[in-house]
C-alpha cells in the first residue's frame, strides 16, 4: 500500500512537467510566429519578384529602386514601401476604361471608339521617382495625343480608314513630343511604347438609325430615277417610231407637192395609232381605230416598209 502511493505521486508528477513543457513550447511557437508574422506586415522583410521592384523611401526622403530578385530587409520606420512596379508589358485603356469613349469628328459628327496601349517599363528611375503619380500623368498624355489624331479625322476616314489612322496614332505615341520641343512620352516615363490597337470605331445608334434612314431614301430616289430614265426611253422610242410611221404614210398617200389631206392628219394624231405601233412594230399592215362618234369605219393601211407610191389618175386622185 505504501509502495503504491509514491508511484502514482511519480506519475502525476511526470504528467504535470510534461504539460508545463508542451505549454511552454506553444507558447514559444506562437511568440515567435505572431513576431515573424508582424515583420511580414509591416514588410520590414520584403521580397522583389521577378520582372518587379520596389520602390524604397528612406528617411530624409530619399527614394530607391531595388531590382534585385529576392529577399531584403529594411529599417522600420526609417524607411517605407512606396510602390511595387512591374517591369513586363502593360496595358492601358483609351479614357482609362474598357468602354468606348466619346469623340467628336473633324465633320462635327458624335462617333464612339476605344483602344488600347502597350507599354514596358524601360527606366525605373525615370518612371518612379522622377514622376509623381506616372500612370495619372501617362493616362493623361496618352488620351490627349489620341483625341488630338482622331478628331482631326473625318467621319468617313474613321471608319474606312481604321488602318492608316492606327499607325498615325501608334507613331505619335512613340516619337513624337508631345508639346513642339518638349519631350516624348517614351523619354517622359522611361517606358517603351509597344503597340496600340484601335479596337472600335463606330456611330452612336441614333447616327446608325439615321444614316440607314438616308440610306433607304437614296435607294428609293436612285430607284425612281431609273424608273424614270426608262420610262423617258420608252417614250423616245415609240416617238421615233411614231414620227417613221407617219413620213412612211405621208410618203405613200400624199400628193405630189407633199401636202396632206386635214383627214389624214386628224388621223394620225389619234392615241389608238402610237399604242397599236408600239405594241405591233413587226408585219403590222392593219391597225384598227376605236370609233368613237360611230360614224368612222375600220381603216385598213399599207405597211410602214412599203417601198412603191400608188398610182395617180389622170385628175390627180389616188386610184381605187
Amino acid at each position: 500500500m505504501a509502495t503504491s502511493q509514491p508511484t502514482q505521486f511519480l506519475r502525476r508528477s511526470f504528467i504535470k512537467t510534461v504539460l508545463r513543457r508542451l505549454i511552454a513550447l506553444i507558447t514559444v511557437v506562437g511568440l515567435i510566429y505572431g513576431l515573424v508574422a508582424v515583420v511580414y506586415a509591416t514588410k520590414t522583410i520584403f521580397k522583389v519578384k521577378m520582372n518587379y521592384a520596389v520602390v524604397l523611401e528612406r528617411f530624409g526622403g530619399v527614394r530607391q529602386a531595388v531590382t534585385e530578385v529576392g529577399w531584403h530587409a529594411r529599417l522600420p520606420y526609417f524607411t517605407r514601401i512606396e510602390q511595387e512596379v512591374p517591369l513586363m508589358n502593360q496595358t492601358m485603356q483609351l479614357g482609362g476604361t474598357p468602354a468606348p469613349m466619346r469623340i467628336i469628328s473633324k465633320g462635327n459628327v458624335a462617333l464612339w471608339t476605344s483602344g488600347v496601349l502597350t507599354y514596358r517599363i524601360r527606366d525605373l528611375h525615370t518612371w518612379a521617382i522622377e514622376n509623381l503619380t506616372p500612370l495619372e500623368l501617362l493616362q493623361g498624355d496618352y488620351d490627349g495625343i489620341v483625341k488630338d489624331i482622331l478628331q482631326a479625322q473625318q467621319i468617313d476616314r474613321l471608319v474606312s480608314d481604321r488602318e492608316t489612322i492606327k499607325e498615325a496614332i501608334f507613331t505619335a505615341l512613340k516619337s513624337r513630343p508631345i508639346n513642339i520641343g518638349g519631350p516624348t512620352i517614351e523619354k517622359k516615363y522611361g517606358v517603351e511604347v509597344v503597340s496600340f490597337v484601335l479596337k472600335e470605331t463606330r456611330f452612336g445608334d441614333k447616327l446608325v438609325e439615321a444614316s440607314e434612314e438616308k440610306k433607304r431614301r437614296e435607294l428609293i430616289a436612285e430607284a425612281d430615277n431609273y424608273a424614270a430614265d426608262q420610262e423617258a426611253s420608252r417614250i423616245r422610242k415609240l416617238y421615233a417610231a411614231y414620227l417613221t410611221g407617219i413620213q412612211n404614210l405621208q410618203t405613200a398617200l400624199g400628193r405630189k407637192d407633199g401636202a396632206t389631206d386635214t383627214a389624214l392628219l386628224q388621223f394620225l394624231t389619234q392615241q389608238k395609232w402610237a399604242t397599236a405601233y408600239e405594241k405591233h412594230q413587226a408585219g403590222q399592215n392593219t391597225v384598227v381605230i376605236q370609233n368613237t362618234q360611230g360614224s368612222t369605219p375600220a381603216i385598213t393601211l399599207p405597211a410602214f416598209d412599203a417601198d412603191h407610191r400608188p398610182e395617180e389618175g389622170d385628175n390627180g386622185q389616188t386610184a381605187d
